[in-house]
């Protein structure tokens, strides 16, 4: 993509951050965000896309205060929490910048990378990564759980989810277009991004911890993320199922063809209670397992079909 020449050919950069009580970070995200934009704020136009996930705090009141001072703001309220890929969707739906880029509003992400982005964007790329460098700032079981899903969606998903790469990222409009055509409910906004494609790099950064709030995400919502991830991008959980059922038919067939030899050269014995109940307990274990992984996919497949939407929009603050 060109560069720009004239005054007329201004474009416009939409950041999308979600906000779910934020109460405290509002402000301070707003001034870091204009104050790391400032050198590019005469080339290029502006709009800031804050999402307001059903938050029980003052975030609300404090976004429309912001409005006052930062006119840039578009304040898009939910009705309740519908969750963080239902605001960054939404965030998608009501931006119209030639370059969207979803952030975090608990200043995590460094908005001071957006400059690097841009840079990349004006030289061709149509989306730009953003990777952390380190996981410091998460505790020990989130540094290991998060490695296994990865190491574990590059084996068994049919596209690659980069590693240590979140939702912070710059898309070109074509991107945005084609990511708005995904009409599916249950969203893993990573493995879309990943899914679509187009020209990608990446640039590196460092997290910083978080100087207000609290993060919302526990380790059992981690975990359902991941399960998330991992059932939309790949029905190999479905197929092993297949052979794994397999391997326990051939092993009962050799176990009774084991059991027929020896009565024949050795008489009848009375079974044991001990090995029969392993063999049951075994075959009912491995059963159940099965049953649930195809819950998993069924639940999945009766959202879809309720077709309800991914989000509602009780109030639009701005232009």
């Amino acid at each position: 993509m060109k560069a720009i020449t004239n005054m007329d050919a201004r474009k416009k950069i939409s950041l999308v951050a979600p906000f779910y009580n934020e109460e405290s970070n509002v402000r301070p995200f707003l001034q870091q965000v204009h104050a790391a934009l400032a050198p590019v704020l005469g080339t290029y136009d502006l709009e800031i896309i804050c999402v307001n996930d059903g938050s029980r705090d003052g975030t609300l009141e404090a976004l429309r205060e912001a409005r006052e001072h930062h006119p840039q703001v578009k304040v898009i309220d939910f009705s309740r929490n519908f969750g963080k890929e239902a605001a960054i969707t939404a965030g998608l739906d009501f931006a119209t910048g030639d370059a969207v880029i979803p952030i975090d509003s608990d200043l995590q992400h460094p908005p001071e990378l957006i400059l690097e982005m841009l840079a990349h964007w004006e030289s061709g790329f149509e989306v730009v990564l953003a990777r952390r460098t380190s996981r410091e700032t998460d505790q020990a079981l989130q540094r290991l759980t998060a490695r296994a899903f990865y190491e574990v969606s590059r084996y068994i998903s049919h596209i690659e989810i980069p590693a240590d790469v979140g939702d912070y990222r710059l898309m070109d409009r074509k991107v945005v277009d084609a990511l708005k055509a995904l009409q599916e409910k249950c969203r893993f906004m990573k493995g879309l991004f990943a899914w679509v494609g187009f020209r990608t790099t990446v640039v590196n950064y460092r997290v910083v911890p978080r100087v207000h709030g609290k993060s919302s995400f526990n380790t059992w919502k981690l975990w359902n993320f991941a399960l998330e991830g991992i059932t939309s991008f790949s029905t190999l959980p479905l197929r092993v199922w297949t052979y794994l059922g397999g391997l326990v038919s051939l092993g009962a067939f050799v176990y009774a063809a084991y059991l027929i030899v020896k009565t024949l050269v050795f008489g009848v014995e009375v079974p044991g209670y001990a090995s029969l109940m392993i063999v049951i307990l075994l075959a009912s274990g491995v059963q159940l397992i099965g049953i649930g992984i195809l819950g998993e996919y069924l639940g999945r497949v009766f959202t879809e079909v309720k077709n309800r939407p991914v989000y509602i929009v009780r109030e639009v603050i701005g232009p």
